[in-house]
């Protein structure tokens, strides 16, 4: 077995001791957090998203930041704000919860949309601008973004800008009565995440990333993305289709995927497995679409199953 892939079945497994039946979701997450995207997950309450994210920072023993997002929470509580200290007659700045390895913004539709886009740039270009300072980001600066498809009473949708910031979106779901039954005997005397220790090194994530960004992918490969992506932009159904920057995300994320399976190049099978959750969240549908039930995942699949395979 090589290096790469050893590193990630430990982590996968370190977090599956935790997550039960979610190995899908966890290949997803790592290859977002290998691949340097942001991750969204859309999901009912107690299905386990906080305990995903904190599994995966104890894993490999990095830093960690959960912000609760309100509607009165303000761009300094994330960014941080310089206050005065008069002892010296300076201003010092207070680093916010941004200055972290993984961020967990849970809830994040709950703020207003200043507070929201303060987001933007730190996810877009790993660094903030405070007091007309460029401040870097640590540089496995991860978000993981959380929000309920109920309870939208006195929300704030994210807008279609700050949705393309985010890799992929997806849902962790209920699991099944077996792992049900496992998640409540492993509780029985406490939360199994109080187990977790690092089984990694941030120097072995690093290295994650260079081997990733060093597969193989074939300018067919490139081309049927491409194809993919653009055929959003003109599905029955659609306003607005997937941008290039979706293009981007399935590239990088389905190296990632290949290098977990321990191959030096991409196959089809890689970007099928994550263009629905890479480009769906991404499309706009008109009016009449939602209301006849047609779903943007819907419309990806229907563009797999119709556009030829590279062979």
């Amino acid at each position: 077995m090589n290096e790469p892939v050893e590193i990630y079945r430990k982590i996968a497994a370190n977090i599956g001791r935790v997550m039960k039946g979610q190995d899908g979701s966890i290949r997803k997450l790592l290859a977002a957090f290998i691949s340097g995207g942001h991750v969204l997950l859309e999901d009912y309450p107690g299905t386990g998203k906080t305990t995903l994210a904190k599994a995966l920072t104890r894993s490999i023993d990095a830093d960690f930041k959960r912000i609760q997002f309100t509607p009165d929470l303000l761009p300094t509580d994330i960014l941080g704000v310089s206050i005065f200290d008069p002892r010296d007659n300076n201003f010092h700045f207070h680093p916010g919860p941004v200055f972290t390895d993984i961020l967990l913004a849970d809830e994040i539709n709950r703020a207003s949309p200043r507070t929201q886009s303060a987001l933007l740039e730190a996810m877009a270009e790993a660094h903030v601008s405070i007091d007309g300072k460029l401040r870097p980001l640590a540089d496995l600066f991860f978000v993981i973004g959380t929000q309920n498809p109920v309870e939208t009473a006195g929300t704030y949708p994210l807008p279609e800008a700050q949705m393309d910031r985010f890799a992929i979106r997806f849902s962790l779901g209920y699991v099944s009565p077996e792992d049900e039954t496992k998640i409540l005997t492993d509780q029985k005397a406490r939360h199994p995440i109080e187990g977790i220790r690092p089984c990694t090194t941030v120097t072995d994530i690093r290295h994650l990333k260079k081997e990733a960004a060093q597969v193989r992918i074939g300018d067919e490969l490139k081309r049927y993305i491409i194809d993919i992506v653009g055929a959003t932009r003109v599905a029955e159904g659609v306003m607005l289709g997937a941008s290039p920057r979706a293009s981007l995300a399935m590239m990088k994320m389905a190296k990632a995927l290949a290098l977990f399976d321990g191959q030096g190049f991409v196959v089809p099978d890689h970007i099928q497995e994550i263009a629905v959750p890479v480009a769906a969240h991404r499309l706009v549908m008109d009016p009449q679409a939602r209301f006849s039930g047609r779903t943007p995942e819907r419309v990806v699949e229907e563009i797999l199953e119709t556009l030829p395979v590279p062979v």
